[in-house]
């Protein structure tokens, strides 16, 4: 018979890599910080179910915060001697670090082999609650050093909606909330699901759901996408619109298959049993609207690039076909696992989002209804 244990914490971390105390429960809960004081008072509430059998009855035991840093550089980098070099620590004690926590939980975290290491099934129940524990953990160093109680928040954006949605957003946090951090993440929409996977980043704007993963997620807009291209280049679209049949030809640059644009592009693409004709990959926007006004190939992109684009001599010609477009969704942690700072931010996208696109300042966006205000 397994039993299990709720960890609550109600103590005082100090400075460096200190301690939180840690006491059993015959629950299946697992807690991670609800909120830090500025005094460093930590307060745990129970989120999920953490698979982490405990089958011997245990009193009171310590559980480091550089025990979770090391376990989890560990499982980033596969192999102890190299998260022994990364830590600048000691192959020696590093293992002696990390069997002291197997032993603290009464179970194995770690496959060792003779190529390196891997995380068994509990060490991978055990990896998500030590990521969230330490971000937070670090969240609280942030704003004790800024000498007052204040929130931090991370937000991931693609280099497409960053040129139309950071901007207005850092006025907005600002104005509505001058004492939570923002931290902007510019990033490919396929590294951003990752980096939300991770908890490196509490919200971020993508364009394609990952199955089975645990994110809260609002759907804000549609995009309609257009033909960016010098008009010199051969096969580039007349007039104000074009179907997509229409461009098999046409030469294209276009960001790698990570991009969340590409794979809706393709996606269009196959439906009418067409490929695209694709010369060059680029995965940075300045680079790729560079190639673009050099002539070598045209490149298609959503209404806040083709805005930017107009106004550099290239001609835009937006996409008619119904199904072509791409959705902009807003995906979050869980919301037990989102910081009041967290969820006021997920408050301003979606006000901002929508006045943008209300004021028509979001060229081919169109705002979806269901939205609950």
């Amino acid at each position: 018979m397994i039993e299990w244990r709720r960890y609550e914490i109600d103590n005082h971390v100090p400075s460096g890599d200190g301690y939180v105390e840690t006491h059993f429960f015959s629950d299946s809960l697992w807690t991670v910080i609800n909120s830090i004081d500025i005094d460093g008072t930590v307060t745990l509430s129970p989120i999920q179910t953490l698979d982490l059998p405990i089958e011997i009855e245990m009193g009171l035991q310590l559980l480091e915060l550089r025990q979770l840093r090391y376990f989890v550089k560990i499982i980033e980098e596969g192999s102890l001697g190299r998260a022994a070099l990364e830590l600048e620590v000691g192959v020696s004690a590093l293992s002696q670090q990390i069997a002291k926590l197997e032993n603290e939980l009464s179970t194995r975290l770690l496959n060792r082999t003779t190529t390196g290491v891997t995380p068994t099934s509990a060490g991978m129940a055990f990896l998500h609650h030590a990521q969230l524990c330490l971000r937070q953990a670090d969240n609280a160093i942030l704003a004790a050093h800024r000498g007052r109680m204040s929130g931090y928040v991370t937000v991931g954006l693609p280099p497409t909606t960053a040129t139309i949605l950071a901007l207005p957003l850092i006025n907005a946090m600002r104005e509505r909330y001058p004492d939570i951090q923002l931290h902007l993440v510019e990033m490919l929409s396929g590294h951003l699901a990752a980096q939300l996977n991770a908890r490196q980043i509490d919200l971020a704007i993508l364009f394609q759901l990952e199955g089975g993963k645990r994110w809260s997620v609002t759907p804000l807009l549609d995009e309609k996408l257009f033909v960016i291209t010098s008009p010199h280049l051969s096969h580039a679209p007349k007039g104000s619109s074009v179907q997509l049949v229409d461009l098999g030809q046409l030469p294209l640059v276009m960001p790698s298959v990570q991009h969340g644009l590409r794979s809706t592009l393709m996606a269009a693409f196959e439906r009418l049993g067409m490929a695209p004709n694709i010369i060059m990959e680029v995965d940075g926007l300045g680079v790729l609207m560079n190639a673009v006004r050099s002539g070598h190939a045209a490149t298609i992109q959503p209404g806040a690039a083709a805005a930017l684009s107009g106004e550099s001599g290239l001609s835009v010609v937006q996409i008619s076909d119904a199904h072509v477009g791409r959705r902009n969704l807003l995906a979050t942690l869980a919301e037990d696992e989102l910081s009041p700072a967290a969820l006021a931010a997920r408050r301003v996208i979606t006000d901002v989002a929508r006045q943008l696109v209300m004021e028509h300042q979001w060229p081919g966006a169109s705002w979806i209804e269901d939205i609950a205000p």
